[in-house]
């Protein structure tokens, strides 16, 4: 982990964008540790980075460990960092005991996961399962304004083949995907747990780039000839919070996030009614059935907040993650091997969507762990305890020798 600091450090915290030189540098280095560690080492072409401790029969299905290397602007070094050495901390400790598993077991450095560059989730783990959105490969990075076709590209990987080819991994073919990742709410601080076995991902619906139009008037115009946008986007926004609020009085966990809401910043002041408003919006919910409700409330709210502030609203391009199912099998596995090493756990659903759930979404038995964390992530303040983290790999250790039949 000490290590990973050295990439991307940008203080504060760390910013390692999706298929960027940094999150390379990062691959880089985790490859020169499994090669330390003697496992085969391979590419993919969305260039994610496949370890590989070889089973005693190569032709069984694999389980694979994953998590990604790329980070939000100025986060944390642990959120998807610490599953990666998670899983190769796991495979040394098989090593050392000389145990050889019976199917391989692979770490996977996954690429692109932070949806924030290219505003898509999974981009890495979707490419390698073949289950990219159409035009994905077109999309833009925020930052550079280059598609993810160069970035891939200028990143080692391969575009074209990613365009007509097989995917690099067959669903089908996967034993089992598990994944640890620091927890995102203080949930295992607030119990004093360092390990928290997860129960669910959320999968989300997602406006990316919205956009209220309305008219620019000066400040005195009184209220029944304005066109107001900023008071249609507040409108909008505590039309959802009522909606969280009532789902979560009901215990129906889910969660809303106007990640940007904004005038312009070229054309507002202090003595105009606002004429345009932006916003992205991001709600989230651990059922299907919940997620389609909702989102046909929030549509029906925006009907009547054109017609009652008689502005236009353009919802843009709309995108979706499915919600990720845990393996129950695998959990009860996780749950075993975490009582038999007396480390106390407790089940915890997470808040953030994961590369675990497109492995889901695509068939795979999935499972997480989660590893205490006190100031959240996707900051700089990232407090996970390497302690806590080794409890996870111990869990996770003793699953794969029970589950891989090592000897």
């Amino acid at each position: 982990m000490t290590e990973l600091a050295c990439c991307g450090r940008n203080d504060p915290g760390f910013t390692r964008p999706s298929y960027s030189p940094e999150e390379t540098e990062a691959h880089a280095l985790v490859m020169r540790s499994a090669d330390d560690l003697g496992l085969s080492i391979r590419q993919d072409a969305a260039a994610n980075t496949y370890m590989t401790l070889p089973g005693r029969n190569r032709t069984l299905p694999p389980i694979l460990i994953g998590s990604h290397l790329d980070t939000v602007s100025h986060g944390g070094n642990f959120d998807g960092a610490a599953g990666v050495v998670a899983g190769l901390a796991a495979v040394a400790a098989i090593q050392s005991l000389g145990l050889i598993p019976d199917r391989d077991i692979t770490v996977m450095a996954v690429r692109a996961e932070e949806s924030v560059w290219f505003q898509v989730s999974y981009l890495g783990s979707r490419a390698a399962l073949g289950t990219l959105p159409e035009g994905a490969l077109a999309i833009t990075r925020v930052d550079t304004g280059r598609d993810l076709a160069n970035h891939i590209a200028a990143s080692g990987g391969d575009p074209e083949a990613l365009r007509g080819g097989a995917p690099p991994l067959d669903p089908s073919a996967i034993h089992a995907f598990l994944e640890v990742h620091i927890e995102q709410a203080p949930s295992l601080v607030e119990a004093g747990i360092a390990v928290g076995i997860c129960t669910g991902i959320p999968g989300n619906f997602r406006y990316p780039d919205a956009q209220i139009l309305g008219r620019y008037d000066h400040v005195g115009t009184p209220r029944r000839f304005r066109r107001d946008a900023a008071m249609a986007g507040a409108e909008i926004a505590l039309a959802l919070d009522r909606i969280w609020q009532a789902n979560e009085e009901a215990g129906r966990p889910m969660a809303v996030t106007f990640g940007r809401f904004h005038t312009d910043g070229a054309a507002h002041g202090l003595t105009t009614v606002p004429g345009e408003f932006r916003f992205s919006l991001d709600v989230r919910a651990y059922e299907a059935n919940m997620l389609a409700k909702i989102e046909e409330q929030f549509l029906a709210q925006v009907a009547t907040i054109v017609a009652r502030r008689n502005v236009d609203i353009v919802l843009g391009p709309r995108a979706e993650v499915a919600v990720g199912e845990v393996s129950s099998r695998i959990r009860g596995g996780l749950e075993a091997a975490a009582t038999a090493l007396g480390i106390a756990t407790m089940p915890l659903g997470s808040p953030a969507s994961h590369d675990a759930a497109a492995f889901a979404k695509a068939g795979v038995p999935m499972a997480m762990l989660f590893v205490r964390n006190a100031n959240g992530s996707h900051n700089p303040d990232e407090a996970m305890e390497i302690d806590d983290l080794t409890d996870a790999v111990a869990i996770l250790t003793t699953w794969l020798v029970a589950e891989t039949r090592c000897d």
